[in-house]
């Protein structure tokens, strides 16, 4: 595997992959890094799609506000370009910040408007404007036919399916599975940051996601009895800080009542320092409830 950490040399390679082989899908996973097994299902789901794999690594300041964890964010290259080779991946791209914004803050974002306004957004203001930016950056660079993304991150999701969409790229974004621990925490970079007693607490994001879709098998469908559920469970954890919980319409994040459709069920909540989300993405119909993404 190749490690590159400049826009030319990551250039040349891509052009030299679409002369050899004209016809050959090229997949591209970004992270910022400090790889898990979340991570590494998306490569390997990218490996076994397409004939070239790139993956990033690169911890955009954009999306961090200024009493976020920039600074401290977990990072280890060595360790990641270990993993991204033995999941599959054919190239690691790991610029500076100075290489992505060789003039400092950009002039120019990418604007996502009332999809980023909601749940996410307005806890963390100005984080999708980051993240769709450095993804249109990235984009534009690697120029894939696939883009594969962790379910985790759903309204991330969301807004860059969006994006993509609306700016008319031609390259398909692949949403995968939430990758979890045996407990269901989803797995995160910065569970890392969890104490003993706060990754024994951290699981109840889990638990209110599977009470609220319990309730949904059951045959509920009232947006207040779905909410309450996660509340409650979520409020039964000392540890925990909630923030929200929501049941909404996949398309468009906007609160879903009746809950039926493609919608997500989102929590968000602090363990001490640590902030942690997590979601369901589901389908509910008359037939019962099934996953969106499997």
């Amino acid at each position: 595997m190749e490690l590159v950490q400049d826009i030319t040399t990551l250039r040349q390679h891509i052009a030299r992959w679409r002369r050899e082989d004209p016809g050959g899908r090229v997949g591209f996973v970004p992270t910022m890094g400090y790889l898990h097994d979340g991570h590494l299902s998306l490569i390997r789901r990218a490996r076994a799609e397409c004939r070239r794999v790139v993956v990033s690594v690169f911890v955009n300041p954009l999306q961090f506000g200024p009493h976020e964890d920039f600074a401290r964010y977990p990072r280890d290259l060595e360790r990641d370009r270990e993993l991204a080779a033995q999941a599959g991946a054919d190239l690691l791209f790991h610029p500076a910040v100075e290489t992505m914004y060789p003039r400092g803050e950009p002039g120019v974002y990418v604007d996502v408007g009332d999809l980023a306004r909601r749940w996410e957004g307005a806890r963390r203001p100005g984080h999708f404007r980051g993240v769709v930016t450095v993804v249109t950056k990235l984009f534009h660079l690697v120029q894939p036919d696939r883009a594969y993304f962790g379910q985790k991150d759903a309204q991330q999701a969301v807004i860059i399916r969006r994006m993509v969409a609306d700016l008319d790229f031609s390259l398909e974004v692949v949403v995968c599975p939430t990758v979890r621990e045996p407990d269901g925490l989803a797995m995160s970079s910065r569970n890392v940051y969890l104490d003993a007693g706060q990754r024994r607490a951290a699981p109840v994001l889990y638990r209110s996601l599977a009470a609220a879709r319990r309730l949904l098998e059951a045959g509920e469908r009232r947006r207040d009895r779905v909410v309450a559920a996660m509340e409650a469970v979520l409020a039964a954890e000392p540890l925990v800080e909630p923030e929200y919980a929501a049941a909404v319409a996949a398309e468009t994040l906007e609160p879903a009542d009746p809950v039926e459709g493609e919608v997500l069920l989102l929590v968000a909540a602090r363990l001490g320092t640590t902030r942690l989300i997590d979601n369901f993405w589901l389908v509910v119909g008359p037939d019962g409830v099934r996953d969106r993404w499997t």
